[in-house]
């Protein structure tokens, strides 16, 4: 993820509480979003760990080009359900 410091909310096994903590489904245990991950992780499909995610700005806006039409998109935006996301 382009050298970028993985949080708890970059990953599958995380369930969101708040904006601040949410509860890890593998350790059973609430923790904070942007605390070192575990040896559990799994990479969440996310718009910016995606190959067609393109040139994010400072505020993470980029373009994909991986769906018909070019667009931009916001890069924590989940792509669970995303027909074009494909894993950098």
């Amino acid at each position: 993820m382009m050298n970028e410091k993985l949080k708890h909310s970059d990953c599958l096994n995380f369930t969101t509480i708040d904006a601040a903590k949410g509860i890890c489904r593998v350790l059973n245990q609430v923790v904070f979003i942007d605390t070192d991950t575990c040896s559990e992780y799994e990479e969440l499909p996310k718009c910016k760990n995606c190959k067609f995610f393109n040139e994010p700005n400072k505020e993470n806006i980029g373009t994909c080009t991986g769906l018909s039409k070019e667009s931009w998109t916001y890069g924590e935006l989940i792509g669970i359900t995303c027909e074009g996301y494909k894993s950098k």
